[in-house]
């Protein structure tokens, strides 16, 4: 499956709105456990992921060189909230007429074009989403279409240490047992392990 033009921002849809189901299903008691992303509780992890959508707007709309725009929200006293207003402004940004032609500058990684782009960002988030859900000992539910294309990106992230593990968004890659299933090898090509974070009943 190719992630790139016109279909790239229809699967960014689908993972970011999966993504802010499950941040909406976090309690207030729930946002000090920890998650699969080293280092990060639930509430930085959110905060992270905020960020990234302010970003990714900003990068579509030719803004993504001004470092503000990247930055994690310094107060969140409503993480889910400010989450899901932050993806309501990526979304809005992708679907703009002509955003997967346009040039998008993303800190530390350079010019991309914008379908391009939108590929790291759809990624990101089927992999976030499943975060957020491990964190709090549930599942995703994405299409199978999702998650294949989601494969397709995940093998081509680059695996060079010095982008992956503590305060990344991935970890080193991960051994593939035979058999696994679309997500759980892209889990693991992007540092997951999902067998340390069951589902709880």
């Amino acid at each position: 499956m190719t992630v790139t033009g016109t279909n790239v921002v229809e699967l960014d849809r689908i993972a970011v709105q999966e993504a802010v189901r499950v941040v909406d299903l976090a309690t207030p008691e729930d946002w000090t456990r920890d998650t699969p992303c080293t280092g990060w509780n639930l509430r930085r992890l959110v905060a992270h992921m905020t960020a990234q959508h302010v970003g990714f707007a900003a990068a579509a709309r030719g803004a993504g060189r001004q470092p503000e725009h990247w930055r994690e929200p310094e107060e969140l006293s409503e993480p889910a909230r400010t989450h899901r207003s932050a993806a309501a402004a990526v979304l809005a940004a992708f679907a703009e007429p002509g955003a997967t032609e346009r040039e998008f500058t993303l800190p530390n990684l350079g010019d991309f074009p914008g379908g391009r782009a939108m590929g790291f960002h759809f990624v990101d988030y089927v992999v976030h989403a499943w975060d957020v859900a491990a964190a709090l000992g549930t599942t995703v539910d994405l299409p199978e279409h999702v998650l294949v294309a989601a494969l397709a990106v995940a093998r081509a992230v680059p695996a060079d240490p010095a982008r992956r593990g503590p305060g990344s968004s991935f970890g080193p890659a991960l051994e593939v047992p035979a058999g696994s299933g679309p997500l759980e090898e892209a889990l693991r090509l992007l540092g997951r392990s999902p067998e340390r974070w069951p589902v709880r009943g």
